[in-house]
């Protein structure tokens, strides 16, 4: 999305609005968790509609390319779907891109949501259509998202005005303050699109990052990467979420890895730890391609 377009904002949602739920990339692990976050939405207000496609499984994959893409296609057209909420990541966003339907999400801006692999989709449709995507719970996370993590979701799909985001345990790792558009996700999926036409726009991003499952030598060398491909050098301001299912307060590896960080960007950027987005209970909500300032005077990210 070019530094001077206005992003595309998707209408706020009301409760009694229905969630259509897509399976993009892999399939859901455990029958409970889906049926557990379809009880959290309801709790929430929502009414929830999906097909059998999000049931379909091929290998490591929730259906054929051609099946996620139509499925996704057909939620995004119905006029009675609001906003389109993924089933679980894992792998498989970047192999169906080709067949969705771009004029559609144009013509009809919908909240998008997700997170891990669904990292593509989020940036791709924000860079091809300038609409405003969501990094947040999925439906199957949303029963292992901790109480602040599902009041955050709720909110920021709802709110006619976003809410600055300051959390208690933020740890500032290098002081200043920075304005720029909100990009990021999961670092592995980042990194597997650069010299796509789908990659982040780098320049002057706040960019926030998170993983799992990856051990500190494996998130240096992705972070390494950044630097080598000239990316680093490009962003605002830098936020680093978990990179494990451990608390960073008591992961070691975790020190390891802000501290590449900071080596790794130059000595006018912000740099903050421990922000509550990753893999694990802590995973707020986050609207991308949105302008955003990060203040560590007051530890503040205003939306």
């Amino acid at each position: 999305m070019p530094e001077s377009a206005n992003p595309l904002r998707p209408p706020r949602l009301h409760p009694g609005d229905t969630i259509g739920l897509a399976a993009p990339a892999g399939p859901y692990r455990d029958r409970a968790d889906l049926e557990q976050g379809i009880a959290i939405l309801k709790e929430m207000g929502f009414k929830v509609k999906y097909s059998p496609a999000i049931h379909e499984r091929d290998h490591y994959l929730a259906g054929s390319d051609q099946s996620r893409a139509a499925d996704l296609n057909q939620l995004w057209q119905d006029e009675e779907v609001k906003a389109i909420l993924a089933v679980r990541g894992g792998y498989g966003s970047l192999r169906m891109l080709a067949g969705l339907d771009l004029a559609a999400i144009r013509r009809t801006p919908k909240a998008l949501i997700g997170f891990s692999d669904i990292t593509v989709l989020l940036t791709a449709l924000a860079q091809e259509t300038g609409l405003v995507t969501f990094h947040g719970p999925m439906v199957t996370t949303l029963a292992s998202s901790d109480e602040r993590s599902r009041q955050a979701f709720f909110e920021t799909l709802t709110a006619a005005e976003p809410a600055a985001i300051s959390p208690a345990d933020l740890k500032i790792l290098r002081p200043g303050r920075a304005a720029g558009r909100l990009w990021g996700g999961n670092l592995t999926t980042l990194a597997h699109l650069l010299a796509t036409p789908y990659e982040v726009e780098w320049q002057n991003a706040i960019l926030f990052l998170e993983d799992v499952n990856e051990s500190a030598y494996r998130v240096d060398r992705l972070l390494t990467q950044l630097k080598e491909a000239g990316r680093l050098q490009k962003v605002a301001g830098l936020i680093l979420g978990t990179f494990s299912n451990l608390p960073a307060a008591v992961c070691p590896d975790t020190q390891l890895i802000w501290r590449r960080a900071l080596e790794l960007t130059d000595d006018r950027i912000p740099v903050w730890g421990n922000f509550p987005v990753g893999h694990g209970a802590r995973n707020w909500t986050l609207p991308l391609g949105v302008q955003v300032t990060m203040d560590s005077a007051n530890g503040t990210l205003d939306l």
